[in-house]
């Protein structure tokens, strides 16, 4: 494999990742015969056939999926090396992919908004996911960063706790246990619960409280997003455990109220997390370190100001 090209890697990439001569083409800026060709010569390079045809869809063979890993790794290496230089240039350009759990994209933007000023060139990609999907971003590397409340077990990793993450039982305010102080968490074993999905980080933190404490939950309904609970919630289908991250606004215009439950909040971090092994670039080094020096105090102040907007407003 000595004679192959990166452009022939580019080119192979890009029809990988469209399943498609035509897109790979407009997006490469050359034509579909010199896709083609470049496909062409890079099959006789390796020796196998990397794309077949079947009908009209290109599917990648086990040569093409065990080459398309390497290409992955060979273009991300090429960002990475253009970013270091561009950095000893003096350069802030570059791109920082950013992945987080659902929780966290209710203060996610207020930290990208404070942070991207600084570095007007810079693209950000940010993908939001459940626990599950965002583990499979950051073990495809896909991510250069993660934003989630529990370090994955699963991969080798490095993370760093940037700001407190309280967990809360939440209802409507014509509940019966709304107002009473104190209450059992063994109180709450009676009660109808609208939970996450399984692979849920807010889940499986509720799964491990209630759990320890011997208390069943009677999940009414299983859903995949924390607007759907809440929805629920506030229509008297049950209660909820949440991130209070997610509830600041139904809270201050007195459409949910918090339990005051025994033990309770749940006090977590959130993560800044990357592979152990990942270089990062130095966007997602920028980015980090604003995460470790000032995350904390954007999500506490971006809380203040929605309950401060929606006061003046006579909420």
């Amino acid at each position: 494999m000595r004679n192959i090209t990166l452009r022939q890697m580019r080119v192979f990439a890009a029809v990988a990742r469209y399943r498609s001569f035509t897109k790979a083409a407009r997006e490469l800026h050359l034509t579909q015969p010199a896709i083609s060709q470049q496909i062409k010569l890079l099959e006789i390079e390796v020796g196998l056939p990397l794309l077949e045809h079947v009908g009209r869809q290109i599917h990648l063979t086990a040569a093409g999926d065990e080459l398309l890993r390497y290409a992955s790794q060979v273009t991300e290496l090429l960002r990475e090396a253009g970013e270091s230089l561009a950095a000893m240039r003096g350069l802030k350009r570059g791109v920082l992919k950013l992945g987080a759990v659902s929780t966290a994209k209710y203060f996610a933007p207020s930290l990208l908004s404070a942070f991207s000023p600084a570095y007007p060139e810079v693209t950000i990609r940010f993908s939001v996911g459940n626990r599950e999907e965002i583990i499979q971003q950051l073990a495809a590397n896909e991510t250069d960063l993660v934003i989630m409340g529990r370090p994955p077990r699963e991969l080798i990793t490095i993370a760093e706790p940037f700001a407190k993450h309280p967990l809360v039982v939440i209802a409507s305010p014509t509940h019966p246990l709304a107002g009473k102080r104190r209450i059992p968490l063994e109180r709450l074993g009676s009660e109808n619960f609208i939970i996450r999905e399984e692979g849920s980080g807010t889940r499986a933190s509720m799964e491990h409280v209630f759990s320890k404490r011997g208390v069943p939950i009677r999940a009414l309904m299983e859903v995949s997003s924390n607007e759907t609970i809440k929805q629920a919630v506030m229509a008297g289908m049950g209660i909820g455990f949440i991130s209070i991250h997610t509830v600041g606004l139904e809270l201050a215009a007195g459409k949910l109220v918090l339990l005051n439950v025994t033990g309770l909040p749940l006090i977590r971090d959130w993560f800044v997390i990357h592979m152990r092994d990942k270089r990062l670039s130095p966007i997602a080094v920028a980015f980090r370190s604003f995460l470790l020096e000032k995350g904390a105090a954007i999500i506490h102040k971006t809380a203040e100001e929605s309950r401060s907007i929606l006061r003046a407003a006579g909420g």
